[in-house]
């Protein structure tokens, strides 16, 4: 059962904060410190921080708003920039060339899907801090003060993954030309600060009222991320760290879900109920929960199919968007469960999607070129701004090949190869020949976990991102960070801009 109360509350909050009249007796009636302490209170504060993570469609006329689901936000900035997706413009004159830019790494500091992430990952800061604040003076319960400050380290921890050195604040009374920047490092260790203070005072709670929400398993998965890049953020490993905070949320037991044949499933198989509709609690950690039309939109297939191709398949038009890079798509074995998700070449109806893509900006690709993706495959309630589809922030395989990879970083690989063998064997492949490298454990990465928000980051870990690709010649090592948009330096002059641009 989807739990959506503490997302609706969320207008609540955002009205009681927006109105310009409020009656002075209103407060005499019921204290605000008091209010927050209580359980309603609590939530509500909470809601408002909830609120920002799933994707809008839309919000205030600007596009994109959100973690995930909706065009020109974190989302598409994370995925498009990494070699696993992209939207190409098409010779038809359909998209524009801002997704080609990210693929190619040719984006600019005042691209508009830079300074879309950038403003709503420090209104999401500012939420929490506010929800934070309201709590720690109402003295609510320790868990709810804790949650709040999960969810501040996760939109910091957000930040200084895309861009490094950022502007810190835990206080909303300054105005945003005296917020000082931080070191990425400085950052991080707030971050760290936070989660191990925090984390264990969060509810153990799995699904119910907690589907969506930061528990204690939650709160341990983000934290190993962190850790994971810890290297990449401060230069100094954290595997010994990022294995325990892995260890802690195998204690919640999680486990796989199965990777059985079922018919009824468009793609023929149980492994796709984790990018359904209501995801599975047994592997789901975190999920955004999408109600159509109310909460978030979750567009991946929409947005890739062929529009007349979509229409046969779900009842409307696709986009026409994303495809999947050939070099991507090209690795998966033949007999990989996770390789249904592609469509490619000739498809019921008379449409034929080409594995090459001539051009990604100038002239554009042609309008059925490219490999598509519908591992998300509509589920619930259908229309053409996408669909019930949830999204999975966090789940248990990510967490298993965490692991993996800091067995094999740590000179264990004999440990890792079990845990990597668990996640091809679902997906319907042998285990592998020898113990695991460091490129079997990012090649399974990368088919696991693919359209899910974390290939950049990988790419980095591993030596990855700035490589060559069909696309584009090798980057230069300053691309592994996006710039301070230009409206931030604008507004704050104190700011220093990322080496390169």
């Amino acid at each position: 059962m989807k739990i959506k109360n503490i997302l609706i509350a969320s207008v609540c909050f955002l009205s009681l904060f927006g109105c310009t009249d409020i009656s002075e007796n209103v407060y005499d009636k019921y204290p605000a410190d008091d209010f927050y302490g209580t359980p309603e209170g609590a939530n509500i504060a909470l809601a408002s921080v909830y609120a920002e993570i799933p994707g809008d469609f839309q919000r205030n006329n600007v596009p994109g708003v959100g973690y995930a689901g909706a065009d020109n936000g974190w989302y598409d900035m994370n995925c498009m920039s990494s070699d696993e997706q992209v939207i190409p413009h098409r010779n038809t004159g359909d998209w524009q060339q801002d997704f080609a830019r990210l693929h190619k790494h040719e984006w600019l500091p005042t691209d508009f899907i830079i300074n879309n992430t950038w403003n709503w990952l420090y209104k999401s800061i500012f939420n929490a801090n506010l929800a934070v604040s309201l709590l720690e003076k109402s003295n609510a319960e320790a868990t709810k003060i804790a949650e709040a400050k999960v969810l501040r380290a996760f939109f910091y921890y957000l930040l200084i993954d895309d861009f490094g050195d950022v502007p810190f604040f835990t206080d909303n009374n300054i105005t945003v030309d005296k917020i000082p920047q931080s070191s990425r490092k400085e950052v991080y260790t707030f971050i760290v600060k936070e989660l191990t203070e925090n984390v264990e005072l969060l509810s153990g709670t799995k699904g119910g009222n907690y589907y969506g929400r930061f528990n204690k398993w939650a709160g341990y998965t983000l934290l190993a991320k962190v850790y994971l890049n810890a290297q990449v953020y401060t230069g100094e490993a954290k595997w010994n760290e990022c294995l325990a905070a892995c260890n802690k949320v195998s204690e919640g037991g999680f486990t796989l879900h199965s990777g059985a044949a079922n018919a009824s499933s468009p793609l023929g198989n149980k492994y796709y109920e984790l990018f359904g509709d209501v995801l599975p609690d047994d592997e789901t950690i975190l999920p955004i929960s999408a109600t159509i039309d109310v909460v978030s939109r979750n567009v991946y297939a929409v947005r890739s199919l062929y529009g007349p191709h979509a229409q046969l398949l779900f009842g409307f038009s696709g986009w026409n968007g994303t495809i999947v890079p050939k070099d991507f798509f090209l690795k998966y074995d033949a007999n990989d469960v996770r390789r249904k998700q592609f469509l490619f070449g000739e498809q019921p109806g008379g449409f034929n999607y080409t594995l090459d893509v001539a051009s990604l900006d100038n002239p554009g690709a042609d309008p059925q070129a490219g490999v598509r993706n519908v591992k998300f495959y509509p589920a619930g309630a259908k229309t053409g701004g996408g669909a019930s589809n949830d999204f999975p922030i966090f789940r248990y395989a990510d967490v298993i090949l965490m692991t993996a990879e800091c067995n094999v970083r740590l000179g264990n690989p004999g440990a890792a190869k079990p845990l990597v063998d668990q996640i091809r064997q679902r997906a319907g492949l042998n285990p592998l020949a020898a113990n695991p490298t460091l490129d079997d454990i990012y090649n399974e990465r990368g088919f696991e976990l693919n359209w899910e928000g974390h290939r950049r980051q990988d790419m980095i870990r591993f030596d990855k991102f700035l490589l060559a690709n069909e696309f584009r010649p090798a980057s230069p090592a300053y691309r592994k960070l996006f710039p301070i948009p230009t409206s931030a330096l604008d507004a704050n002059r104190g700011l220093k801009q990322n080496p390169g641009y």
